[in-house]
C-alpha cells in the first residue's frame, strides 16, 4: 500500500520532489500540494497525478489524505511547517535548513523527543550520492589512516541579483557543514570566514573561504563561489595519513569541435545531485515502512544552522568564532 505524501511549496525544489515521488519512488504517492499560488499548487498537483491542492500549508497538513509531509516551502516557514507536522503525528522531511535560527531548530528537537520516536527528517541530500558514499566507505574502511584535512568546494555559475554573502553561507555552505560531519565523524569546534571582492553580482561579494577547525585539530577548508561562470562544480577532498581520497565527479559531457576539446558542466544542482534526491526520498519512505531510518535527522539540522550562524557572525567581525557544542541535545 502507497504511502500519502503531501508537499509544501511548489516552487523549484517542490515540484522536482513531485516529480521524483510520481516517477522514480516506489512505496508512496503524491496525494497533494500547497502553494500561496493557486493556479501552480493546482499545475505540479495535476501534473503529476494529485487529486488535492491547497493555498496553505497548514491545511495540507491537516488533509487527511497526507500521511507524511515534505516541506520545501519558503525557509522562514520550515519551523512552523515542521511544528504543524509533529502535533499532528505525520513524519516530515524537511529541505535544508531545518530552521533559520538556533533558537528555533531547538525547539523542534524538543517537539520531537515528546512525541517519543523520530520525525524529523532534513534534506542534506548529500548523503545519498553515490560518489559521496564512495568517499565515506574508502574512509571507513580505515586503509587511508587517519583523516589530517580535507577541502571542498562550491561553485555554481552565478547567483541571482538579490543574492548576498549571508544567503552564501546559509543557502549553500550548510550542505558542506553536514556533510563534513558525516565524512570525518567529528564536531566543528570553530569557523573562520576569508572574504574576497573580486567578484560580484549585486549584493553578493564573492568567493568566500570558511576554515573549519574539527575536534582531533582536522581542519578543512570550504570554498563557496556563487558566480564562478562555468558552470555547478562540487568537489572534495580528504588528506590521510596513508593517502587521499577525491569526491568522484559525474563525468562532464567532452565536446570536441575545430581543433578544440572542452568539457561541459551542469548548470545548477538538480543535474547533478538528481540520484542523491531519488536516493534520499527512497530511503526515508522505507524508513517510514518499518526499515531502519537513515539520512540527516532534528539534531544535525541544529548543528548545521549552529555552524551557519558562527561563520556569518566570522564573516560580519573577521575574527575566528568558536561553535558552541550541542550540549545534551539528542537525535
Amino acid at each position: 500500500m502507497s504511502l500519502g505524501i503531501g508537499i509544501t511549496g511548489a516552487g523549484v525544489m517542490g515540484a522536482d520532489h513531485a516529480r521524483t515521488l510520481a516517477t522514480q519512488v516506489g512505496g508512496a504517492k503524491l496525494v497533494a500540494v500547497s502553494d500561496p499560488d493557486e493556479a501552480r499548487a493546482c499545475e505540479v498537483a495535476r501534473a503529476n497525478e494529485a487529486r488535492r491542492h491547497h493555498t496553505d500549508g497548514f491545511a495540507l497538513i491537516e488533509d487527511p489524505a497526507v500521511e507524511a509531509v515534505i516541506v520545501a516551502s519558503p525557509d522562514h516557514t520550515h519551523a512552523a511547517m515542521v511544528l504543524a507536522c509533529l502535533r499532528a503525528g505525520k513524519p516530515v522531511l524537511c529541505e535544508k535548513p531545518l530552521a533559520p535560527t538556533v533558537a528555533e531548530c531547538r525547539d523542534l528537537i524538543e517537539a520531537e523527543q515528546r512525541t517519543g520516536r523520530r520525525m524529523i527528517q532534513v534534506g542534506f541530500m548529500r548523503r545519498f550520492d553515490p560518489a559521496y558514499a564512495a568517499m565515506h566507505a574508502t574512509l571507513s574502511s580505515g586503509r587511508l589512516g587517519r583523516p589530517l584535512l580535507m577541502h571542498c568546494a562550491h561553485r555554481n555559475a552565478a547567483a541571482p541579483g538579490f543574492f548576498t554573502p549571508e544567503m552564501s553561507i546559509a543557502n549553500a555552505a550548510v550542505h558542506e557543514f553536514d556533510v563534513v560531519r558525516w565524512l570525518l565523524g567529528l564536531e566543528a569546534v570553530a569557523v573562520t570566514a576569508l572574504r574576497s571582492a573580486s567578484k560580484a553580482n549585486g549584493t553578493l561579494r564573492d568567493p568566500i573561504l570558511l576554515v573549519l577547525e574539527m575536534q582531533n585539530g582536522v581542519p578543512v577548508d570550504i570554498e563557496i563561489f556563487m558566480n564562478a561562470a562555468y558552470g555547478y562544480d562540487i568537489r572534495a577532498e580528504l588528506v590521510c595519513e596513508n593517502g587521499t581520497v577525491e569526491l568522484g565527479r559525474p563525468a562532464p559531457n567532452l565536446v570536441r569541435n575545430e581543433g578544440e576539446e572542452a568539457r561541459t558542466f551542469p548548470g545548477d544542482w538538480r543535474g547533478r545531485f538528481s540520484d542523491a534526491y531519488r536516493l534520499q526520498l527512497q530511503a526515508w519512505i522505507g524508513g517510514l515502512g518499518g526499515k531502519t531510518q537513515s539520512g540527516a535527522g532534528a539534531l544535525d539540522g541544529y548543528v548545521a544552522t549552529l555552524i551557519a550562524q558562527a561563520a556569518l557572525r566570522s564573516l560580519a567581525s573577521g575574527a575566528r568564532e568558536e561553535i558552541a557544542p550541542a550540549g545534551s541535545l539528542t537525535r
